[in-house]
């Protein structure tokens, strides 16, 4: 599947996901800008993120009405990198979604920018799902790094 044919989980809550392109997304949030305006030195189109979770709630809404917003975002990426980020640190947040015109030829389908949030991990490719979370315990400092599965095997202990 190339990467304009791409499609991103959305997860919210116990629903069901919502899977969409990132041509859909930008469409969604209303407005499309230069990355630049956000990132310095950064190249290619973004959409604002507020933005498009708040079409995307309205949209959502008769499944989730009266839901609190999240607490953190969760992105899971297709090289099996995961980053949970604060909700409160997304107010800048940037949805990276082409270049020159075209959909992202490495590190997408999207990549999301936090140019003002708290962690070193400024931001986040290849992204193929996104978790909105309501985790009041978890407040605080966004985490990522590389998922790491175990199977049975690596479970046991091995004795010399």
């Amino acid at each position: 599947m190339t990467q304009q044919q791409q499609r991103i989980a959305v997860h919210d809550g116990n629903r069901e996901p919502v899977f969409l392109s990132p041509e859909e997304m930008a469409v969604m949030a209303g407005a499309v800008f230069p990355l630049a305006e956000r990132v310095n030195g950064a190249a290619g189109e973004a959409f604002d993120f507020g933005a498009w979770f708040a079409r995307f709630r309205e949209r959502e809404s008769a499944a989730g009405l009266g839901e609190p917003l999240p607490t953190h975002l969760k992105l899971e990426g297709a090289d099996a990198f995961e980053a949970v980020i604060p909700w409160e640190q997304l107010a800048d947040a940037a949805v990276q979604f082409a270049l020159a015109g075209s959909p992202l030829p490495k590190n997408g389908p999207i990549r999301l920018y936090v140019p003002n949030g708290s962690s070193e991990c400024l931001n986040v490719k290849s992204i193929v799902a996104c978790r909105f979370l309501r985790d009041e315990a978890r407040r605080g400092e966004a985490s990522y790094g590389f998922k790491r599965t175990f199977s049975a095997d690596d479970l046991r202990i091995k004795k010399p």
